[in-house]
């Protein structure tokens, strides 16, 4: 699976990071960091989860 973040879109508002801290982490400079862009599918779960619960829609996956 890729993680795609639309950086147009994000708020970084760290819901994703609250669900998956090992795959996104808001810094310090307000930014969303995309730390693991190819999670194996131990992470399917959680980044669908990140996925429906982002605000702004910015996160989409592909399998």
């Amino acid at each position: 699976m890729k993680v795609i973040v639309d950086f147009d879109l994000c708020a970084s508002n760290a819901v994703c990071m609250g669900i998956a801290p090992d795959i996104f982490e808001v810094r310090d400079d307000g930014f969303l960091y995309i730390l693991n862009e190819n999670p194996g599918p131990e992470y399917t779960e959680k980044m669908h989860e990140a996925r429906n619960s982002c605000p702004t829609g910015a996160i989409s996956l592909e399998e």
